[in-house]
């Protein structure tokens, strides 16, 4: 039998209930699998990520939606960049990078940012999970509370910041989490806790219109790959989203920065052999 069916939904399981405690659906460390254990560098990896995504992220939300920690301001903000990024990011792809070593060493690099920004962050500890609370609402500013702390953010500035992010998590064929997160976390100093739903929101939405893009430049996901991932990363993203609460955010950010360095390194150093 296709060691495929037990190992593929395996590492997927595994990677989402890691990365899901952080607003990210766990793509990101999924295409160093395809890439070193499927042999798949053509620009339907990028693809397939998307399309795990899809099936993927929808326990997640719910699960956070129901404990009343979705921030609706926030995803609304990351949808509108993202998109157009997303479209930008799948013509660079298909058109810049479709020799397999340029892309390892673009996406080490993007890798070995994401590790740098985790283990940099500095937050002081929230307390306790509550829910959110919006205390004010514009197109200038949102303040919200959380944990018994007032926290604020500019949906403008958000905008412009993921139509960037979007752009380079299009051509690596994420949604966008994975590089929005840290940034939030470590400029915004918004709390993990609090902003996981929201970025996770809009990955699933900016995954939905990047595979649209793919399969308009001739790219379509390999879907059975995306749903054996699929499977794994639905169960892992509800587990995730469930333990959240009760794991401290050091820890969190200790296990997601070692899965990162790991195939990060492999593939810069890979490049200049």
């Amino acid at each position: 039998m296709d060691f495929r069916l037990f190992i593929l939904p395996l590492i997927a399981f595994i990677i989402a209930s890691l990365t899901s405690q952080a607003g990210v659906s766990g793509a990101f460390l999924l295409m160093p699998v395809q890439i070193s254990l499927l042999g798949i560098t053509s620009p339907i990896a990028s693809a397939t990520n998307l399309a795990y995504n899809i099936i993927a992220i929808p326990s997640g939300i719910q699960r956070f939606r129901k404990e009343k920690r979705f921030l609706v301001p926030l995803a609304l903000s990351i949808i509108a960049g993202s998109i157009p990024g997303a479209f930008i990011g799948a013509f660079i792809r298909t058109n810049f990078l479709l020799n397999p070593k340029p892309f390892k060493l673009f996406v080490g690099l993007v890798l070995m940012c994401l590790g740098l920004r985790l283990i940099l962050v500095r937050k002081k500890k929230i307390q306790a999970v509550t829910e959110i609370q919006i205390k004010q609402i514009s197109f200038k500013k949102v303040t919200f509370s959380f944990a018994h702390e007032d926290f604020s953010f500019s949906p403008i500035v958000i905008f412009l910041l993921v139509l960037f992010t979007g752009t380079i998590s299009g051509a690596y064929g994420i949604g966008g989490g994975a590089l929005l997160a840290p940034i939030l976390i470590s400029v915004f100093m918004l709390p993990p806790h609090a902003i996981a739903s929201s970025t996770l929101t809009g990955t699933f939405t900016t995954s939905i219109m990047g595979v649209c893009f793919y399969y308009l430049l001739g790219y379509p996901p390999d879907w059975e790959i995306a749903i054996l991932f699929g499977i794994g990363g639905m169960l892992g993203m509800y587990t995730g989203a469930r333990i959240q609460k009760y794991i401290p955010e050091r820890v969190i950010k200790t296990i997601l920065a070692f899965l990162i360095f790991i195939p990060a390194a492999k593939y810069i150093l890979g490049y200049f052999r």
